[in-house]
C-alpha cells in the first residue's frame, strides 16, 4: 500500500517532466541528443578520475547519478524557455504565464478583450491588484478603464499595470512572473482575500488561454 501511495504523488512530477520534453523537443529539436551527450561526457569524466585513483568502478556509480543531475538542470533551465516561446504570440499567452505562478497570486484572464484580440488579465496578491495587457497600443486605454473600474469595485487597493512586450517600459512575457512576483507586499493576508472577494463578481471572458506546463520559478536570462 505504501509503494502505491508513494507511486501516485511521484507520477504527476513524472508526468510533468514528460510534457516538458515534449513541448521543449517540439522547439529544440537537440534537446535529447544534447542530454545524452550530457550524461556520457560527464560519465566519462568521472570513470577517467577513477581510472586515475584507482577506483573506476567506484567513480561510475558515482558519475552516472551525477551526470543525470547536472542533465536534468541544464534540461530545466532549457525548457523553461522552450516553454515561453512555445506560446509566444499566441492569444492569451500572458494569462497563461501569470496563472502558472504557483503561490500568493490568482488571475482572472480577460477581464477586457476588444474585436482585435488585445486585452487585459487581472491579477491580485499581496501586492494588490495587477492588471496585465496584451496587444497593440489599445491596451493602455483599456488598461486605464479595468483601472477605474478596480478602483470603483475596490478603492484604496494599491494597483499595478503591466504590458507585456518587447518595447521600452513593457515587461517581456519571459519576465512576466518574476516582475510580479518582485512586486512589494502592500496588503495583509486577510486584505488580499477581502480584495479578492470585492473583484470576484467582476468576471472575465472565457478564451482558449495557451496550455501546457509552465515554468514555475525556473530563472531565465
Amino acid at each position: 500500500m505504501a509503494k502505491n501511495k508513494e507511486a501516485k504523488v511521484k507520477s504527476p512530477r513524472v508526468q510533468e517532466i514528460r510534457d516538458a520534453y515534449k513541448i521543449t523537443k517540439t522547439v529544440k529539436p537537440w534537446i535529447g541528443a544534447l542530454l545524452l551527450g550530457i550524461v556520457f561526457v560527464v560519465t566519462g569524466i568521472a570513470i577517467a578520475i577513477g581510472i586515475w585513483g584507482g577506483h573506476p568502478i567506484y567513480a561510475a556509480f558515482v558519475g552516472f547519478p551525477a551526470s543525470l543531475i547536472v542533465a536534468l538542470i541544464i534540461f530545466t533551465r532549457i525548457a523553461g524557455s522552450a516553454a515561453y516561446a512555445s506560446i509566444e504570440g499566441q492569444i492569451g499567452a500572458g494569462a497563461s504565464v501569470l496563472m502558472a505562478i504557483r503561490k500568493g497570486w490568482t488571475t482572472t484572464p480577460a477581464v477586457a478583450v476588444n474585436r482585435n484580440q488585445d486585452m487585459v488579465h487581472r491579477s491580485v496578491g499581496r501586492g494588490g491588484i495587477v492588471l496585465t495587457g496584451e496587444g497593440g497600443a489599445a491596451v493602455r486605454q483599456m488598461l486605464q478603464d479595468e483601472r477605474k473600474k478596480s478602483e470603483r469595485y475596490a478603492p484604496g487597493a494599491p494597483i499595478t499595470e503591466i504590458i507585456v512586450g518587447d518595447l521600452p517600459g513593457q515587461v517581456p512575457l519571459k519576465k512576466l512572473q518574476k516582475h510580479v512576483n518582485k512586486l512589494p507586499k502592500k496588503l495583509s493576508t486577510h486584505q488580499m482575500r477581502e480584495l479578492r472577494m470585492r473583484l470576484k463578481a467582476v468576471g472575465g471572458m472565457s478564451l482558449p488561454i495557451p496550455k501546457g506546463p509552465m515554468p514555475k520559478g525556473v530563472r531565465i536570462k
